[in-house]
């Protein structure tokens, strides 16, 4: 991982940084561990892998940004993330997550986020998605996707999402 801010942190400013080259990029995660409160703005993402130095817990290698609680996720641009553009969430560890006027291009999905019995808030709305090959927001449950792509409806069919406005090509 490029940059991360995990377990017990409470309170990470991750803003205006490079990241090129990582087999993930920007990793805020852990809220099980007490992991949460997050600004991550401004950075460019991009040229990740598949492939880390070590065998990757699920769902593996290839995630741009990866936030779990109480978490901004705004101004960034993540190109060729060869998993996941963005993961929002991971099983029920989702909480006041707000992802927007993110730029994403050529990812294997653009945006995945929890659907998992449990999950607490997100809102993902006023993102470029561009050339995301699995769809552009995907619900899943932990790695599988459980949704089709939820940019193709105006109801998620799940309370605790808000997904809205982001532009798809």
């Amino acid at each position: 991982t490029g940059i991360y801010s995990e377990f017990s942190f409470e309170g990470a400013i991750l803003s205006n940084n490079l990241v090129d080259g990582a087999a993930n990029g920007i990793s805020i995660v852990n809220f099980n561990e007490g992991g949460r409160m997050a600004v991550c703005s401004n950075n460019i993402v991009r040229n990740l892998t598949t492939v880390g130095p070590y065998t990757a817990d699920p769902p593996g290698f290839g995630v741009g940004i990866s936030a779990e609680a109480d978490t901004t996720v705004s101004g960034n641009v993540v190109e060729n993330a060869p998993l996941y553009g963005m993961q929002l969430g991971w099983g029920p560890y989702l909480r006041n997550v707000v992802a927007t006027g993110n730029i994403i291009r050529k990812a294997g999905t653009g945006i995945v986020v929890s659907v998992v019995e449990g999950s607490g808030t997100a809102v993902i709305s006023d993102n470029v998605i561009d050339g995301a090959k699995n769809g552009a927001i995907i619900g899943q449950r932990w790695a599988d996707p459980v949704t089709g792509d939820l940019t193709q409806s105006t109801d998620t069919g799940y309370a605790h999402l808000t997904v809205e406005r982001n532009k798809v090509s």
